[in-house]
């Protein structure tokens, strides 16, 4: 436990920041999940739809300095590989 008066202010900062982005990391790995479901099911249309939800998410992850835009683009990059193998297989 913190004595000093500026490490007791740095750790209730730290635990708001924490419980904060908590949301939206917890938000975009969900929209990730779903996404990935949705995909295996081979259905399109709420594949699609699943999709652009996550990347949504995992933007404003990002832009909020969540997690790193690179990690952000990382995973957009293999959601959008998946579900451009399910359209082949679909056309």
């Amino acid at each position: 436990m913190a004595n000093i008066k500026s490490a007791i202010k740095r750790n209730k900062q730290n635990e708001k920041r924490r419980i904060k982005n908590r949301i939206y990391r917890g938000r975009a790995r969900t929209f990730v999940r779903n996404a990935r479901e949705k995909i295996a099911t081979e259905n399109l249309e709420e594949a699609r739809t699943a999709t652009v939800q996550a990347i949504s998410a995992l933007d404003k992850a990002a832009e909020k300095g969540i997690i790193h835009k690179n990690n952000a683009a990382r995973r957009k990059s293999r959601l959008m590989k998946h579900l451009a193998t399910l359209e082949e297989k679909s056309a």
